[in-house]
């Protein structure tokens, strides 16, 4: 037997983690050797906050292991030169993972896995072995009766629901302890980096114990679910999402917990399991049109792209819930998902702005921004998505103020030139007599000419198709 190596990547805890009992097992007794690879082809495309969250959970890690009497190695490189040299400093005779399915991910441990097998010339290659996953069910492993992947929400979801997931893999701390060894604490590890400033940015708790936390205090406010997660004047969300993305918690412990009542939460767990089956059967959908036909809708380029998308990304549109929506966004790293509906419909039906640049904006700054569900939601709200008839979703950002932030609570919030405003005002401060308070934009666009274009668009595109 030899000692083996952890490599964490999005699954940063010790407890329900099938990768780290596969990495005990394989070990022994001669240690599993816990890394983790600092990335600069993914850490390029942060922002502040999304690199201090993965920096701050980073941190969360390492202290857990402590306990445990050792710590976290950080590599600075390569996934496909890092692993390899850690495996020959160490003698490791195998290297454990969660398994990654984004295109990125994919092809960086398909090249990891190559390094490995030729590391020891005619001997015995080192292998990559993947255990479990982000998901509760991988994706690829349901399909349809056709054997086709899924492609609308629907039926996916009764499929997951039929296939069922593995209770939480119980990992306790006889299992973690496999840590205290020559191997893991005499390898050599970099410092973290410093963490970026992130401004007067409130990021949430980091690390294992802060997602049970908030996991356990979400579990009280589940019966209000349903009819308080569309509120953006409350606190009706989960905001587990950042701790799931890193994660710090995993999907199989939320589910275990559930109940027949709670059926509107599973079914948001499984849109995110819904995207990423998506994502892996069609890779190029990261970055392009799912549904190709309608590549041709026209949209604003040149100084006009720039002068708008500007405008949204700070919050100066002269709308107030999606000026409230994007403010969040920098002064959290996360936003409401209603919101992040409405901004983005927005975005490409109001300002005709190609999605691709929102779904960037957004990839930079959510602390919770995953591929999968980030192009494929923005996809759907574009029309050009997994939605079978999405033309004719074009969302009023009046009437979804007055519907979901009716006494403008979330918007006095976040757009401070409105405060001063009451519930009759705050929705349409365009309409007041002297116009939007000083410091406030009027709106940038007319929005039922806007949807009139927008509509057009549609139709000429689909006359064409025709």
């Amino acid at each position: 037997m030899s000692a083996s190596v952890l490599w964490f990547r999005r699954d940063l805890r010790l407890g329900d983690h099938p990768a780290l009992d596969a990495a005990a097992s394989a070990a022994a007794g001669d240690g599993v050797v816990p890394l983790f690879v600092l990335d600069e082809t993914l850490l390029r495309a942060s922002g502040a906050a999304r690199t201090a969250w993965v920096l701050r959970s980073l941190h969360a890690l390492d202290r857990d292991l402590r306990e445990h009497g050792t710590r976290l190695v950080i590599r600075h490189g390569r996934p496909e030169e890092v692993v390899p040299a850690v495996v020959a400093e160490t003698g490791a005779g195998s290297v454990h993972v969660s398994a990654d399915f984004a295109p990125y991910g994919s092809a960086r441990d398909e090249r990891v896995r190559q390094a490995l097998g030729a590391l020891r010339g005619a001997g015995e290659p080192v292998p990559l072995v993947a255990t479990g996953s982000p998901y509760a069910v991988a994706p690829g492993r349901i399909r349809t009766k056709s054997d086709k992947p899924f492609q609308v929400y629907g039926p996916f979801y009764r499929a997951w629901v039929a296939h069922g997931w593995r209770a939480p893999a119980r990992t306790d701390a006889s299992t973690v302890d496999w840590a205290i060894s020559t191997h893991s604490r005499g390898v050599p590890s970099e410092p973290l980096p410093t963490e970026p400033s992130v401004g007067d940015t409130v990021l949430p708790e980091a690390g294992e114990a802060a997602a049970l936390a908030a996991w356990a205090a979400f579990r009280e406010r589940l019966p209000d679910y349903p009819e308080a997660r569309e509120r953006a004047d409350v606190d009706g969300s989960s905001r587990l999402s950042p701790y799931l993305k890193i994660g710090s918690i995993h999907p199989r412990t939320l589910l275990a917990d559930l109940g027949p009542d709670d059926d509107t939460f599973r079914r948001e767990l499984a849109w995110r399991e819904f995207y990423a089956a998506v994502l892996a059967a069609w890779p190029a959908s990261a970055r392009d049109y799912f549904r190709p036909e309608l590549r041709g809708l026209p949209y604003v380029g040149g100084r006009l792209l720039e002068e708008r998308l500007s405008a949204w990304q700070r919050g100066r549109t002269g709308y107030p819930l999606v000026d409230a929506g994007m403010r969040q966004l920098l002064a959290e790293g996360w936003m409401h998902n209603r919101v992040r509906m409405l901004v983005a419909s927005f975005l490409v039906k109001d300002l005709h702005v190609e999605w691709q640049h929102g779904a960037r904006h957004f990839l930079r700054h959510l602390i919770d921004g995953d591929l999968a569900s980030n192009q494929h939601n923005w996809q759907w709200v574009a029309g050009c998505g997994t939605d079978a008839a999405p033309y004719f979703r074009i969302f009023n950002p009046v009437t979804q103020s007055r519907t979901f932030d009716p006494d403008g609570v979330y918007i006095r919030r976040w757009v401070t030139e409105l405060r001063s405003l009451d519930a009759r005002q705050v929705h349409e401060p365009w309409r007041l007599t002297d116009g939007p308070p000083d410091g406030y934009p009027a709106p940038i666009v007319d929005h039922a000419e806007q949807r009139a274009d927008t509509l057009a668009a549609y139709e000429e595109l689909r006359r064409q198709a025709r």
